[in-house]
């Protein structure tokens, strides 16, 4: 049964509060009131997008239009040209999930889906509350629990396409991952290749064949980092910029415009009601 405009709000609202406690929690939010287009957005990881207001289009043709009351799941294989329709407020919850979230499921050799679209149920809107309210009361250890129930309740909900989402994670993801935890650091191929105890001839050697480069991977972290701050947070623009590796807030402007077709000023811009 798609859940109700009323229960949606109620979610919409407990997320609001939970989000200001300023903890740690498993899931991100977006929000804006003015349209956001972004492009080649990078998609690392398993990603559910629930949109609880507005609409997301996925694509410029479009590939697919996600209105309120309806969630995209998209590949962590996959990067993505996005726009954030708002409807007064554009409102979405996000939750990544890890690669092995995905091992309760069998799948076959068919080939993974870049993303598929969905209905928001009820029993899944519910499901969200638990994990909204249990997330900031339990230790982070235990996250991955709740998360693998969210697959599960979708994939019984009859959602088979949820064992064809998740790609095997690639070198260049790893490094991505460990780049991203500390995007400020002056990163090296030495560093790097004792990070995943390799040499670094070899750590070379394997990223050429995916066909990617340390500067590269290095530079799509950093931007990755830059983007999600600059949506979820309201820390200033040269905050982020040092965060990321930057010393200069201009370089990083021209950077961030460069990758994703829009400023971080304007984006942030987008966040803030007219």
């Amino acid at each position: 049964m798609k859940a109700s405009p009323i229960t949606m709000q109620e979610l919409k609202h407990l997320v609001k509060r939970v989000s200001h406690e300023n903890k740690p929690l498993p899931f991100s939010v977006l929000s804006s009131f003015k349209e956001q287009r972004i492009l080649n957005v990078p998609i690392l990881k398993p990603l559910l997008i629930v949109v609880l207001t507005g609409a997301k289009v996925l694509g410029q043709q479009p590939e697919a239009t996600c209105a309120s009351g309806n969630f995209l799941f998209l590949s962590n294989s996959s990067c993505a040209d996005m726009r954030n329709i708002p409807d007064g407020e554009y409102f979405a919850i996000l939750i990544e999930f890890e690669v092995e979230d995905f091992n309760q499921f069998t799948c076959n050799d068919a080939p993974r889906l870049t993303y598929f679209t969905g209905t928001v149920p009820e029993t899944l809107v519910k499901a969200l509350n638990q994990y909204v309210e249990w997330s900031s009361l339990t230790p982070k250890e235990l996250w991955h629990a709740r998360r693998k129930e969210i697959l599960n309740l979708l994939y019984l909900s009859g959602h088979e396409e949820i064992a064809k989402i998740s790609g095997y994670p690639s070198l260049s993801h790893k490094l991505h991952k460990i780049i991203s935890e500390d995007a400020s650091n002056d990163w090296s191929v030495n560093y790097l290749a004792n990070k995943l105890a390799v040499s670094q001839s070899t750590l070379r050697r394997k990223l050429r064949a995916e066909g990617g480069d340390i500067k590269t991977i290095v530079n799509q972290a950093r931007m990755s980092k830059a983007l999600f701050l600059v949506q979820t947070t309201m820390e200033s623009i040269g905050h982020i910029a040092e965060r990321c590796g930057y010393k200069s807030q201009s370089r990083f402007t021209m950077k961030f415009k460069s990758s994703f077709g829009v400023t971080p000023t304007s984006l942030r811009n987008t966040r803030l009601r007219g």
